[in-house]
């Protein structure tokens, strides 16, 4: 499953991401380990802070810098207003696609 596993991720890794940020805000370790937790354990974490500097510039996520106890400021994303919307627009795609695949995997008809 590797490589094909790799360039699925890839596609929705975003709404991966929007969707832990929808439950509580957080920085990008704590993401990178939520994911870890979820079973993404082969993602890297540079991987995950390019998608918030994406996320960040088109502003589906406010930002706030907060002190702390280890080096500079961590940068705590947080879901906003466009996020959220940005997020349902995924998981309807989502639900479409995931419909539309489970029929052809079964063999069904297409609709």
């Amino acid at each position: 499953m590797g490589k094909q596993l790799t360039e699925m991720l890839k596609g929705t890794l975003e709404g991966v991401v929007l969707a832990i940020l929808s439950g509580r805000p957080a920085y990008g370790y704590e993401i990178t380990a939520s994911l870890r937790e979820r079973g993404f354990s082969d993602i890297a974490e540079g991987t995950v802070y390019a998608l918030l500097v994406r996320i960040e510039q088109r502003g589906l996520v406010d930002v706030e810098k907060v002190p702390s106890g280890k080096g500079p400021p961590r940068k705590v994303y947080s879901l906003n207003a466009q996020g959220r919307e940005c997020l349902e627009e995924f998981w309807r795609t989502w639900d479409f696609l995931a419909g539309r695949l489970g029929r052809l995997h079964q063999g069904g008809e297409q609709t």
